[in-house]
């Protein structure tokens, strides 16, 4: 699609920082949401489907997006999670031979607006040194007050519950019933590959709306309880903090991802903050202190656990550290079969150096299943 056919666009932070650019296809629109960037070179697909985003405004610092279209095996949920998209060079034609449509195709089914020839270096530098923060992409260029006005309306991340959101409205299964395990997910955002790695692993899993009680939890009789990522604040969640204080006075055994870690956390009276920017990536440098072998991880989060609380917590180990700013990335507690990563172990962007936290939890799991 030749350059002219697309509209002028701009994006204008709360800030009153405005930058320019074109919209992708030929089409008015317009959204807001917390403008966040993401540092991976490719999954651009899994990105716009995590249910972690919802709300957000994504912008792609790689150069080049939708070079290798789009297929339905890339998706991590049912729809579009993001508001909207911000990159520099929108690719119309796809080159994957697999590939089932162009990424034009499948933002005009899932209704996704999106500006490209964004200076996105120059807005990342922006994001990166004033954090982030609501914004507005749109092709009314010449409505900048009235835009000033509606943005100044969009609640703020900081406080927000959106579990409620995306989290399913009735429970589902998922794997094969005579599987050897049982696990009970509760669904504050859950990916489907989160669910694929516990299938995979001889699981089968009843997942569970974001306000289901604990006792409509255990009547499944699991043997393991899990809790997803997702988007928000996790503060919010008061009904997911009680389950996870249940499960974990129960000795059930218990593993969290992301907004599960932050879930677990808040469970031990560990409180949580919104970060400058949060980590958003699939290449963030771990380390893990009870083995000292580092870890390539794939993140998404923009809260996160406070150290030293955790650190004067008697009944917590921190297990992993990010080595860019030595947040926790990983605890557990000490005498009960509960842990949690702020990352994800599922998303195995190219390295694998994360999946054996699935094992660990089915190990727990196994552990707790043995007679004594």
């Amino acid at each position: 699609m030749a350059l002219k056919e697309t509209k002028k666009a701009l994006i204008l932070l709360v800030d009153g920082t405005i930058f320019y650019g074109r919209s992708v296809g030929d089409k008015d629109g317009t959204a807001f949401g917390e403008v966040c960037f993401n540092t991976g070179m490719t999954g651009y697909q899994e990105i716009f489907t995590d249910p972690s985003y919802y709300g957000q405004l994504m912008v792609t610092t790689n150069a080049h997006i939708g070079n290798y279209g789009a297929m339905e095996m890339d998706t991590e949920s049912k729809s579009v999670k993001i508001s909207g998209l911000i990159c520099r060079n929108f690719s119309y034609e796809r080159s994957r031979p697999k590939s089932e449509e162009s990424l034009l195709e499948f933002m005009e089914r899932n209704n996704l607006f999106a500006i490209s020839n964004v200076d996105t270096r120059a807005l990342v530098a922006h994001i990166r040194d004033h954090g982030a923060m609501n914004a507005v992409i749109t092709t009314r260029v010449d409505e900048i007050d009235q835009l000033k006005k509606e943005l100044a309306d969009v609640p703020n991340m900081n406080g927000l519950e959106l579990a409620s959101k995306v989290s399913t409205k009735e429970p589902y299964y998922y794997g094969d019933e005579n599987a050897t395990y049982r696990i009970s997910a509760l669904d504050i955002g859950i990916k489907e590959n989160i669910l694929r790695n516990l299938s995979s692993r001889d699981c089968y899993v009843k997942v569970f709306p974001y306000d289901t009680p604990y006792e409509d939890m255990v009547a499944f009789e699991p043997d393991g309880i899990f809790f997803s990522n997702g988007p928000g604040d996790p503060q919010p969640l008061k009904n997911a903090i009680d389950v996870a204080k249940k499960a974990i006075a129960s000795n059930v055994p218990t593993f969290g991802i992301c907004l599960g870690h932050q879930i677990i956390a808040l469970a031990n009276g560990i409180s949580t903050y919104k970060m400058h920017n949060g980590h958003r990536g699939i290449n963030h440098p771990v380390k893990n202190l009870e083995t000292g072998k580092g870890e390539i991880t794939s993140q998404n989060h923009g809260f996160a656990i406070n150290r030293e609380e955790a650190e004067a917590n008697q009944d917590i180990i921190i297990t992993h550290v990010h080595l860019n700013d030595h947040t926790v990335a990983g605890m557990r507690m000490k005498n009960k079969p509960c842990f949690s990563v702020q990352y994800h172990p599922e998303a195995s962007p190219g390295p694998n150096d994360a999946t054996y936290l699935f094992d660990e939890f089915i190990n727990a799991v196994k552990s707790a299943k043995e007679p004594a």
